[in-house]
């Protein structure tokens, strides 16, 4: 069975106090509204602190973008900027580690890639990739191998896969440091009563059984 509200609920927050690293998120040039879009729920979703916006990238506000996102970047920082070189320098300020996403000579598989605590990823244009301005400026390079004949992943997807691989390894060291995993909460109809469940009404405890409800 699917997760009740409070359920989900719960098991959010079992995550959310599992996490302290911080996350930011740079667009250099994304064009599209709808992948501005689609990053901007992922993002929320991830916790991502503040996300800029450069390069002339298409900010979340977008009608289309909004119709993707869903209103979710309304959890987001989102800070305007004129170029991926000047965000770069401005979230370094914040004490996060700059890491572009972005097939170079240099760049490290992102599973093999060890990330610092705060850690801000930058994505370039759909066509073109970063600039060389804004790969100067970063800290370090990173790619998502890939096993097929498709040169690139759309850039959305892009994001998906590097923030949540940010998590994940969080969230291993955390296990390998001796956290308990975290389990789902058992469905409704399996899930025992807690102290966080409302009693039944005074006038029907007790008194139904599998045979219906009490006579009138």
């Amino acid at each position: 069975m699917q997760l009740r509200s409070t359920d989900l609920k719960r098991l959010h927050r079992d995550w959310r106090r599992r996490t302290d690293g911080r996350l930011a998120l740079i667009l250099d040039g994304v064009q599209s509204p709808f992948n501005v879009g689609a990053i901007v729920r992922t993002a929320a979703a991830m916790r991502v602190e503040v996300l800029y916006v450069a390069g002339g990238s298409t900010g979340p506000a977008h009608p289309q973008a909004r119709r993707l996102s869903m209103g979710t970047e309304r959890y987001l920082k989102v800070v305007e900027m004129g170029t991926g070189r000047q965000a770069v320098e401005a979230v370094r300020t914040r004490g996060f580690q700059v890491v572009a996403l972005e097939l170079t000579d240099s760049a490290v598989a992102l599973h093999q890639f060890e990330p610092a605590a705060d850690v801000c990823l930058v994505l370039g244009n759909e066509d073109h990739g970063l600039g060389r301005e804004t790969l100067a400026a970063v800290d370090a390079t990173a790619y998502i191998p890939q096993l097929g004949k498709v040169g690139s992943f759309n850039v959305a997807t892009a994001a998906a896969i590097a923030l949540y691989e940010m998590r994940r390894q969080e969230w291993a060291g955390a296990a390998g440091a001796g956290d308990p995993p975290v389990v789902a909460p058992p469905a409704e109809a399996d899930r025992r009563p807690t102290e966080e469940d409302p009693a039944p009404p005074a006038e029907t405890a007790g008194r139904l059984t599998d045979e219906g409800p009490p006579p009138l």
